[in-house]
């Protein structure tokens, strides 16, 4: 059956698969250009996310195009999206049954995409890729999986409320585009030994 980044979008305006679709304004199916490099999954759309039915475009949202300047690039140039697709009532976090309702709409997603580099942003996007993992602990430390490097960060919000992270959150921002040069470089095979999956990759910052 063919699939497509609009077809995923339709079903996730429409989805009734959790509690969350009884209060949300708009679901937030992501946004992004279809062969996007780079993917940026959050944690869950907030209020001007839920009236707006985008992604990021609040505070975190400003953030995260500062950031993507630092790095020569811009919005348009990124696939972003969140591991749940409506807000959460009161931004509160969300529940592992609404998360397990989402999956399968960023699986495809993912699958549509194929980005080189997946940038998690916060715990939750986190916990997708790294089960039982600390981001304080590995965050900016990136895995390779197969021809993709996994990249976890701080969520922008996080760091706009704790501006002592906000240096870190930019030098791990950093990280992308070493990712992607190491990438280009190696011309990295979909065949990979299965043990060097879950090695982590820590980049120099020189």
């Amino acid at each position: 059956m063919d699939d497509s980044l609009e077809k995923v979008a339709a079903e996730v305006k429409v989805c009734t698969k959790c509690a969350l679709s009884r209060s949300r304004t708009n679901a937030v199916p992501g946004e992004g250009p279809a062969n996007a490099r780079i993917m940026f999954i959050g944690e869950g759309p907030g209020f001007h996310e839920d009236h707006q039915g985008r992604p990021f475009v609040g505070a975190s949202g400003q953030y995260l195009e500062q950031l993507l300047s630092t790095i020569n690039l811009r919005r348009e140039q990124v696939y972003i999206a969140n591991v749940v697709k409506c807000r959460p009532p009161g931004n509160r976090d969300p529940l592992p049954d609404e998360i397990v309702a989402c999956r399968e709409y960023l699986d495809r997603q993912l699958a549509l995409i194929k980005p080189s580099v997946v940038v998690t942003l916060g715990r939750f996007s986190m916990e997708r890729f790294f089960p039982g993992q600390s981001i304080s602990r590995i965050h900016g430390k990136a895995k390779r999986v197969g021809d993709i490097f996994y990249l976890p960060l701080y969520h922008p919000a996080a760091a706009l409320r704790r501006p002592d992270w906000r240096q870190e959150m930019e030098q791990d921002f950093r990280h992308i585009p070493e990712l992607l040069a190491e990438l280009d470089k190696s011309k990295i095979s979909h065949e990979r030994d299965a043990g060097d999956d879950d090695q982590f990759h820590q980049l120099s910052l020189f």
